[in-house]
């Protein structure tokens, strides 16, 4: 807590050290007596591994793959994030082409068969 930093060995078990700086804009830690939970999720976007996971209570939870496109734009999220809470402006950055849309789930997809109604 010296540090307010967190580094750990990257849960993929490729050995790199992953640091999570502990800020407003950064991670949080919380120590309920016995375990440690980081949120958000720890995305190692600039290791070969490009593992992602969240620490909850002690156990690692893998999570899902980000496309390059999706990286990017929590780069541009957190960037502005940052700019307001320390008071600047964020800086205006080219336009990015959209995330792709999820599918709709089953029951949506159902739904708008059943009514008509694009999803």
């Amino acid at each position: 807590m010296e540090y307010a930093t967190s580094a750990h060995s990257c849960c993929c078990g490729c050995g790199e050290e992953v640091v999570a700086p502990f800020t407003p804009t950064d991670w949080k830690m919380t120590f309920d007596g016995e375990t440690i939970s980081l949120r958000p999720s720890i995305g190692n976007w600039t290791l070969k591994c490009r593992s992602h996971y969240v620490i909850d209570r002690g156990k690692v939870i893998e999570a899902g793959p980000w496309s390059d496109e999706q990286v990017e734009a929590e780069r541009r999220r957190d960037r502005v994030a940052k700019a307001r809470f320390y008071g600047q402006s964020p800086k205006i950055e080219p336009s990015q082409p959209a995330l792709p849309k999820a599918k709709p789930g089953f029951w949506r997809r159902l739904w708008s068969r059943i009514s008509g109604k694009p999803y």
